[in-house]
Parts: C-alpha cells; structure tokens; sequence
C-alpha cells in the first residue's frame, strides 16, 4: 500500500522547483548543488529534530533517498 503524504503533490514541485531555480541562477554545479542541499538537510534536523530522534530520521532519510534514485 503507498504511503499517503500529507502534502500535495502541487506544494512539493512547487519548492522544488524554487530550490532548483536558485542552484540553476547560482550555476551551481552537480557537487555544489549536493553540498548545498546536504548542509541544509544537517540545518533542518538538528534545528527542528529532537537530538534522541536525529539518528532514526537521518537512517529513514538515506533509505529513502537511495530507494528514490534506484
């Protein structure tokens, strides 16, 4: 059963799209591009996830990540 999102398929292009946008006007490249996105992915969860949780949402992450580019 797919797991259903809580977030519109419409909100989610949106921000990528916006993301996408800036590392285009930046000519940011492949590698940049992945240094960026990685820092503000480490920014997010230690802002905005509790420390005892931080290694479960950071394993669930790189799992989704390495399912999504397969």
């Amino acid at each position: 059963m797919p797991i259903q999102s809580k977030y519109s398929n419409k909100q989610v292009e949106d921000i990528v799209d916006q993301l996408l946008n800036v590392l285009t006007q930046k000519n940011a490249t492949v590698d940049l591009s992945l240094m960026c996105l990685g820092n503000s992915i480490t920014h997010i969860i230690k802002e905005h996830v509790p420390e005892g949780k931080r290694q479960a949402v950071t394993a669930n992450f790189a799992k989704a990540l390495e399912q999504s580019v397969k």
